[in-house]
């Protein structure tokens, strides 16, 4: 699980709020925003309710050479390991997407056709499925990795920054956005795949609502946007420039607590951890092991 990024006070100004007459005589109503409360963990998805015992089998049987294939496999190590399931018939199809269940990570690939991610119970392993403009299902694959190829695909293919871009114009009230936007552009002009995440922390920065509105057009809009629901909510979205991210945190109430710009591939937040990746394998190799029991029980005596 990765720490969540609270943002770090400098000594001074916490020195500023515990000095001489800096605290309020008496209580004043003081109101603070809360942070996301609860710590994500892992719940067993529900056992299928297949009546079929065939399909049951053939469920098991995919997630089973599933199992087998990721055991051969090192985490991060080349390609990500892909697994077809449009070839299940529909039954067992059921069954598997209810032995999987739904994690904490989705995310969207815009484009014709659209990529549908969604992280599955057991983290590093990713349900991708491509869908037509009329939301018919053309691939339907299981992905293991940190995060699915097609997202940092999608976000390295944005242009990077041209000297020479045209910018919106200026309106009332900005006042910091622009040195902000050139950091950012040689940031992403510098920046190569593998590098170190360069943040700038918005937060922590004076900007006016129009820095914000003017900095937010002068980014664009990127190809994908990725959903964290582990630790309160957190929302990656991807600009129109490479490998340029706004990640914005969330508590339960839903203000936002932490705004942040990350020039990188894919924003930690979103991906999954060798760690976790190696405690699902030993998880669903459990969850088969109670699959494949149940159906053994279920089988008539003969």
């Amino acid at each position: 699980m990765k720490d969540f990024p609270i943002p770090v006070v400098s000594l001074d100004a916490l020195s500023a709020r515990v000095g001489p007459n800096s605290q309020p005589a008496e209580d004043d109503g003081f109101d603070y925003l809360s942070l996301p409360s609860g710590m994500p963990t892992f719940d067993l998805p529900r056992m299928p309710e297949s009546t079929d015992p065939a399909a049951t089998a053939a469920a098991i049987a995919a997630l089973q050479a599933v199992l087998d294939a990721l055991r051969g496999w090192r985490f991060g190590d080349g390609a990500n390991p892909l697994f077809d399931l449009s070839a299940l018939p529909a039954e067992a199809l059921a069954v598997v997407n209810e032995a999987l269940g739904q994690g904490e990570v989705s995310a969207i690939v815009h484009g014709s056709p659209q990529t549908h991610i969604q992280e599955t119970v057991f983290t590093g392993l990713w349900r991708v499925q491509t869908v037509d403009d009329g939301g018919r299902v053309l691939t339907d694959t299981l992905e293991a990795g940190a995060i699915p190829a097609a997202v940092p695909a999608a976000a390295g293919s944005a242009p990077r920054p041209a000297t020479d871009r045209a910018l919106p114009p200026l309106i009332d009230g900005v006042m910091n956005a622009q040195p902000v936007l050139h950091e950012l552009f040689a940031a992403a002009h510098a920046h190569r795949p593998g590098d170190p995440a360069h943040v700038v922390n918005l937060s922590l920065l004076p900007m006016t609502p129009s820095d914000l509105a003017w900095l937010s057009a002068a980014l664009g809009d990127g190809p994908a946007t990725v959903l964290s629901r582990g630790y309160g909510n957190c929302r990656i979205t991807a600009t129109a420039m490479a490998a340029t991210w706004r990640v914005q945190y969330f508590n339960n109430d839903d203000k936002l607590i932490l705004d942040t710009i990350e020039v990188t591939d894919v924003p930690d937040v979103a991906l999954a951890a060798a760690e976790d990746f190696a405690d699902s394998l030993l998880r669903l190799g459990e969850w088969v092991a109670t699959l494949r029991e149940g159906l053994e029980n279920e089988a008539p005596d003969v």
